[in-house]
């Protein structure tokens, strides 16, 4: 079962900044670009590196690990092919960030 989880304001998150999170023991990296929220687990899935402090062009984060990049709109590889990002839908009601995560003990199907 998911639900929403509140993260802060979303006047903290103004375009070109980025927030990290932690929900249910979850790292989760929130990005503001051009106004558009992208939300990601904090983990590359080559090997777990944080992404966090990964550099950011456009929508293509960087692995600051081992170079991978990835696209934050999609979760992909540039190219479509290779790993994929976790992301989880992201929203701003009453000017707060949430995120809808799964419950604890559940899994998406």
């Amino acid at each position: 079962m998911s639900r929403c989880v509140e993260i802060g304001s979303s006047d903290d998150l103004r375009p070109g900044q980025r927030k990290l999170a932690f929900v249910d023991g979850q790292s989760v990296v929130v990005f503001n670009i051009a106004g558009a929220l992208h939300a990601i687990e904090n983990s590359c899935p080559h090997n777990g590196a944080s992404l966090a402090s990964g550099a950011l062009e456009g929508n293509v984060l960087t692995c600051p690990a081992h170079g991978l990049r990835f696209d934050l709109a999609t979760g992909r590889m540039p190219g479509g092919a290779g790993l994929c990002l976790r992301k989880l839908p992201v929203d701003v009601r009453n000017g707060t960030v949430t995120l809808v995560v799964e419950s604890p003990g559940t899994s998406a199907s």
